[in-house]
């Protein structure tokens, strides 16, 4: 989930993904953000990038 909210889906898209939810989303992204300390798309971007669950220089 980390890593698609990370590429910059939004919640609706990523619960068609799962099949799961936006609700379900939401509460994942909450948890992540609490647990994390992360605020913003940005923020949860850097993240996955740090610990490698994306790649940034594919932006390039």
């Amino acid at each position: 989930m980390l890593k698609l909210l990370a590429e910059g889906h939004s919640n609706q898209e990523v619960a068609d993904i799962l099949c799961i939810s936006r609700k379900t989303v939401e509460n994942h992204r909450a948890h992540i953000v609490r647990k994390t300390g992360v605020q913003g798309q940005v923020g949860l971007t850097k993240y996955a990038a740090r610990i490698g669950l994306i790649d940034l220089d594919l932006w390039d």
